[in-house]
């Protein structure tokens, strides 16, 4: 049976375990046309206004503002003027945190998830829950630590080295997760 996850699950200042956490539960778009789940596959995890790959790198900005509110929120922005990005906020209000929701089955990539999902900047600042017609389910899957693979964020040299090398993109190594009932 599908379970909710709510918005206080994410809220953790742990941004890093709460990306982990986030593989294999299944993100959900509800629209006139229906309603889609698809599991998790690979996310990012940005942590804080230390974090120089961060959006909150160079403090609160307009763009970045929805970051520093409580966690269970969606930060959808426009990355080189083509494609919808999809994090979802982590961390207590204050603490700019967000997780990059890379891809899903069947979409890989984060521009191609926001358009197989038709996910666009109006859900900016939208509650992760059933109203904004975006959230996250747990069906049950359960994967272990051998199933999960961690690397280097992708796109983010101009963070530096130290920044750039974080293993803090985690995608799944194999293909067989379980689903409990």
């Amino acid at each position: 049976m599908p379970r909710i996850v709510k918005a206080k699950a994410f809220q953790s200042e742990k941004t890093v375990a709460v990306a982990r956490s986030l593989l294999g539960k299944f993100l959900v778009r509800s629209t006139s046309r229906g309603k889609v789940a698809r599991m998790i596959i690979e996310v990012e995890a940005y942590d804080g206004e230390r974090d120089r790959a961060c959006h909150a790198r160079h403090g609160r900005t307009v763009r970045n503002a929805v970051m520093y509110g409580p966690g269970g929120v969606w930060y959808v922005y426009l990355c080189y003027g083509m494609h919808e990005m999809l994090n979802l906020v982590t961390g207590p209000p204050g603490y700019p945190a967000a997780v990059l929701i890379r891809g899903i089955e069947g979409a890989r990539g984060p521009g191609r998830l926001t358009q197989a999902l038709a996910i666009d900047r109006r859900l900016n600042g939208s509650a992760c829950a059933p109203e904004s017609g975006l959230w996250i389910e747990d069906r049950g899957v359960r994967l272990p630590r051998s199933a999960i693979q961690a690397t280097p964020r992708i796109g983010v040299d101009y963070a530096g080295p130290i920044w750039a090398k974080k293993p803090w993109r985690f995608l799944l190594a194999t293909a067989s997760p379980r689903a409990d009932g």
